[in-house]
């Protein structure tokens, strides 16, 4: 029974060293493993919690429903 736990005690006791030596590569290395779980995960408990993304942005400008009058000259000039 012992052989079975021995790689991960193993594998804890090298996390707990380099938690103390090098703590910003340990952390690095979880943040960077909790991100794709996040990605996966966060977006359908948005939308159980009745999130809705809001309306895209207007990429052109709305065309009026009217005939257009064409341009003669600059409007400042009187």
């Amino acid at each position: 029974m012992a052989s079975i736990i021995s790689p991960f005690r193993n594998a804890y006791r090298y996390l707990q060293r380099q938690a103390h030596e090098s703590p910003v590569l340990l952390y690095s290395v979880v943040l960077g493993a909790i991100g794709p779980v996040l990605a996966f995960t966060v977006p359908p408990i948005r939308e159980q919690l009745g999130y809705r993304p809001t309306e895209p942005i207007p990429t052109t400008y709305p065309i009026p429903k009217r005939p257009r009058r064409p341009v003669q000259g600059y409007e400042d000039e009187e």
